[in-house]
């Protein structure tokens, strides 16, 4: 395999990892290169891992995930993106942010950005390719969409304030429908 399709595959796989990033950005005010650098290795090691996890688990667990994992991904992207929506219709008008960079929340975006990875490292299994380069290729390529995610949300939430936390919420409750559609309208 050569190195452009990981390099794909990582851009596909992160594009949930940016938008989930961007709108953490849009909330985080302080230590912005820290947060950019936390959330964006949490979602390389997570995509790296979960590659990884799926090869290794191969067809045994796609029978086990495979029929709940995008209602896991949906309700983990709604409850967060719901209280980003909530947070912002209250206040002053400013942004407070959401807690990002709080343990749980970020092993919860995480893990709901990257079960996508969960699947590509199974069928990379099913097709008998090599993981541990691919995994690391996605791992790289989520680490730089996430961190610039993060790095461009504040731009956008210095033109929009408070909007942006309702922006926020709304992007993650879409990523999460977009995730439940994909799995439910797929025969």
């Amino acid at each position: 395999m050569d190195l452009l399709v990981p390099v794909l595959v990582g851009i596909g796989l992160s594009m949930d990892c940016f938008a989930v990033s961007l709108a953490i950005g849009t909330t985080t005010k302080t230590k912005l290169l820290n947060a950019a650098l936390v959330i964006a290795l949490c979602f390389g090691v997570f995509q790296t891992g979960m590659t990884l996890l799926g090869w290794v688990a191969g067809t045994w667990l796609t029978n086990l995930i495979a029929g709940f994992d995008h209602w896991v991904a949906f309700l983990l992207l709604a409850v967060i993106g719901g209280k980003m929506v909530i947070e912002g219709f209250e206040g002053d008008g400013k942004p407070e942010g959401v807690d990002a960079m709080g343990l749980v929340p970020v092993v919860v975006l995480s893990v709901a950005t990257s079960i996508d990875a969960l699947a590509v490292g199974m069928s990379f299994a099913f097709l008998q390719i090599g993981i541990l380069v691919p995994s690391i290729i996605i791992g790289i390529v989520a680490f730089l969409l996430s961190f610039a995610g993060v790095m461009s949300g504040t731009r956008l939430a210095s033109f929009l304030g408070k909007k942006t936390e309702i922006l926020g919420g709304l992007i993650l409750i879409a990523i999460g429908l977009k995730i439940l559609l994909e799995h439910l309208l797929v025969p």
